[in-house]
């Protein structure tokens, strides 16, 4: 069974990603990898060349400065990537530039690769996410942020990446999937308070049009009191007790900011939000309740099931 991975990346250096990190943590489980290397300002091709493996094929683009809603140009670049990889291949394995895979799961990963191989109902494979906010101590766990998407698809020229390439689809329509026993670590929160304003400034205008950009722009300023990003836009933070990738302690050695998150504080915006943070905190979303949980959600929100 062979498989290939496929990524983007562009101002990597600039933005403080961790993409070289992300690349190797990606390495182990594929027989080649297509990164797709946008026009940067920094060195980023130049870091990409230096992880010096045979498995990576490096794809140049340019990015299209008109796709200026919805982050189209994201889903964009992440095709252009996918459509390198070998036509030989069962398994197509997607990650982001700031995502990583923990070499712990690694097993977990090529068991349901393999076992799900032969199955043409199964089109893609579902992860379980942990998203890092502020610190690499801490973790987002509130109700506000995916906590389950699709990180590997089968290799079918009809399934293309949604929207802001979060996710993936197949004619329009949604996947038929597998969760899997794995997680991806998620570190585009984790940042010094600087580079994050100035990320979240800049990266903004893939989702906004001119005017809506300058009124971001002033208004981030004032929020964050100048040209440092606050770290309290969040609903529910927890500590983060495990351990990271490997790939990830020099990075985590290096850091030269440190940011206290108070766990106690909540700032959900309604009862509806407490609802489901108890709900998700006491086991209601697992396998058991999934049923009771769909009536529940339909019941508070007002909608079909």
């Amino acid at each position: 069974m062979q498989v290939s991975g496929f990524t983007f990346i562009r101002n990597g250096v600039k933005y403080d990603y961790p993409f070289v990190e992300s690349i190797k943590s990606l390495l182990p489980l594929v027989d080649e990898l297509i990164v797709a290397v946008g026009n940067s300002e920094d060195d980023t091709l130049k870091n990409v060349l230096s992880i010096n493996d045979s498995k990576i094929k490096i794809v140049e683009t340019t990015w299209d400065e008109t796709l200026r809603e919805g982050g189209a140009v994201l889903a964009t670049e992440t095709n252009k990537a996918k459509a390198h990889v070998s036509t030989e291949s069962t398994w197509l394995i997607y990650l982001q530039s700031d995502e990583l895979i923990h070499e712990k799961h690694y097993q977990s990963i090529k068991n349901a690769m393999q076992n799900y191989a032969d199955d043409e109902n199964v089109e893609g494979l579902l992860f379980n996410y942990k998203h890092f906010y502020g610190s690499y101590n801490y973790y987002a766990d509130g109700v506000k942020w995916y906590d389950k998407e699709i990180r590997i698809i089968r290799n079918d020229k009809n399934i293309v990446s949604y929207k802001d390439a979060q996710g993936f689809r197949k004619n329009g329509n949604k996947l038929k999937v597998k969760l899997i026993d794995a997680f991806i670590f998620h570190y585009g929160w984790v940042k010094n308070p600087v580079s994050m304003f100035q990320k979240q400034t800049d990266i903004g205008k893939w989702w906004r049009n001119n005017d809506e950009q300058q009124n971001y722009e002033q208004e981030n300023k004032t929020k964050n009191k100048g040209i440092a990003f606050v770290f309290n836009q969040i609903d529910s933070v927890a500590k983060f007790t495990e351990t990271h990738p490997l790939m990830m302690q020099n990075r985590i050695e290096k850091a030269d900011w440190k940011i206290t998150l108070d766990e106690k504080r909540k700032n959900f915006s309604s009862a509806k939000q407490k609802i489901f943070y108890w709900m998700k905190k006491n086991g209601a979303g697992g396998p058991v309740n999934t049923k009771i949980t769909k009536r529940y959600k339909a019941i508070v929100w007002n909608i079909k099931t």
